[in-house]
């Protein structure tokens, strides 16, 4: 289980994250020796991206399809503010495992895996 704090604008954020064998597996395979170890990964920041960017795939992995303004309400949540929120999903949109579509009131993304 991850725990995430912090402030989305004015209101608090606590998010947890409960992660099964597969999903700690997959970040376990981006932790270098030295990491293990106590030492700072060089590429630390790119790791916290990679866990982010794979959070946001299984959050719509799981949904199967979310409208855009409540991916965006729980993407903000999930990164610290909705800048990064904002970026999620104009990464979502170009990935190929993701298909927006028009809806009558907001855009909705789909996962096509």
């Amino acid at each position: 289980m991850v725990r995430i704090r912090g402030r989305v604008g004015d209101w608090p954020v606590d998010l947890t994250v409960e992660l099964d064998a597969q999903d700690w597996a997959q970040l376990a395979q981006h932790i270098t020796p030295a990491a293990a170890a106590g030492e700072p990964p060089p590429a630390a920041a790119a790791l916290a991206t990679d866990a982010l960017w794979q959070t946001t795939l299984d959050l719509l992995h799981q949904a199967g399809q979310i409208e855009g303004p409540q991916l965006l309400a729980q993407l903000a949540a999930l990164a610290g503010s909705e800048a990064a929120g904002k970026r999620l999903l104009v990464r979502l949109r170009h990935s190929a495992l993701v298909r927006m579509e028009t809806g009558v009131d907001a855009p909705i993304y789909h996962w096509v895996g």
